[in-house]
């Protein structure tokens, strides 16, 4: 198991200091460093900036909105990432929600899974530099009403194969992972509730002829480090609070189905119903400890190192870390324990 980072979104205030963090993880070895997008600043953005200015460390996103872009775009993206970064980028994907698809892109969000599979498709095939043709439900290229022509990348990608991870949460989601995917990119992943999820991953994979071996199970992991870890989980239970009540609406918020899943459906639903009230207090304090804990790596540096182990026997290969921090300097100070934990958990 190795380690990455997430640096989130940028533009939150904290920019300087996270760059500061990818910098620092590159001279750690982490594996990769990953930046995310909703509706504020763009992860291919970000990528180049923290690519430019390190050495080692993988690029990731995690993710690319599927609604934000064509297929044939993500390519272009994907293609001059890995060139520029010398063959360090890893190409996250992800659906988004209906709020953010509908409402920010203007794309509907019906059929979420005929989607990422037909936009995986075209994507791997612009890729391998093939013409594209693709005559699929939702997708189309050229289209066979007009003057379009059906071309090829003309960017060299570095790599013959850039990795493609894909965010899933629901069952059919985490199958088709499986299916089609590089890896997968948990949240709120808890190895001790974590069984029927990889069970799921594990049956698209059979489906398509393959097992997991090689395959990257990739978390992002909210880290605290300090001497009380019930103390560290209140610095997680905004970001909590947020994406179980926040993020979605009452009918349909995908984080909040995996907490009921998880076993936590009358506190889930207790955020949610403060957090909508804007009673984001309230809802912070409503989200349960245990629940902080089993998706967190909370405390001082030999409780990480327990966590960590668990992860791994979980079938985690990279563990990303998120900061929950004042400033770069303990940010670093995270980084370089969290470092150290995997060491004394000795499954590095």
């Amino acid at each position: 198991m190795r380690l990455g980072l997430n640096l989130g979104y940028w533009g939150a205030g904290n920019d300087a200091s996270n760059l500061a963090l990818a910098k620092h993880a590159d001279t750690l070895d982490y594996s990769v460093v990953w930046a995310a997008e909703a509706y504020g600043s763009d992860a291919p953005t970000v990528l180049a900036f923290v690519a430019a200015q390190t050495s080692k460390i993988d690029v990731g996103s995690a993710v690319l909105q599927i609604p934000a872009r064509t297929p044939a775009a993500t390519a272009m993206t994907a293609a001059t990432l890995d060139s520029l970064s010398g063959g360090r980028f890893r190409l996250g994907l992800g659906v988004s929600g209906p709020q953010v698809s509908e409402g920010w892109h203007g794309v509907r969000f019906g059929s979420p899974l005929g989607r990422t599979r037909e936009y995986v498709d075209i994507v791997r095939m612009a890729l391998r530099r093939e013409r594209v043709r693709y005559d699929g439900k939702h997708f189309q290229l050229p289209l066979p009403d007009g003057p379009g022509k059906a071309l090829a990348l003309t960017v060299h990608p570095v790599r013959d194969h850039i990795p493609t991870y894909l965010a899933a949460i629901g069952p059919r989601n985490l199958e088709l992972t499986g299916e089609i995917a590089d890896g997968w990119l948990p949240v709120f992943f808890s190895p001790e509730h974590a069984g029927e999820q990889l069970g799921h991953v594990r049956a698209g994979a059979e489906k398509a002829g393959r097992t997991l071996e090689g395959f990257d199970i990739a978390p992002t992991v909210p880290l605290v480090t300090g001497a009380d870890w019930r103390v560290c989980a209140d610095a997680v239970r905004g970001y909590a609070a947020l994406y179980l009540g926040g993020m979605g609406s009452r009918e349909k918020n995908f984080y909040n189905q995996l907490a009921c899943r998880m076993g936590f459906e009358a506190q889930a639903a207790e955020v949610q119903e403060k957090y909508l009230a804007k009673d984001y207090a309230g809802a912070m304090a409503a989200v349960p400890l245990e629940f902080i804990d089993a998706t967190s790596l909370l405390g001082p540096k030999e409780r990480i190192a327990e966590r960590m182990a668990a992860y791994a026997d979980a079938g985690v290969t990279t563990l990303t870390v998120a900061m929950y921090v004042a400033d770069a300097e303990a940010g670093a100070t995270a980084l370089r324990t969290a470092a150290e934990a995997l060491d004394l958990a000795g499954v590095a």
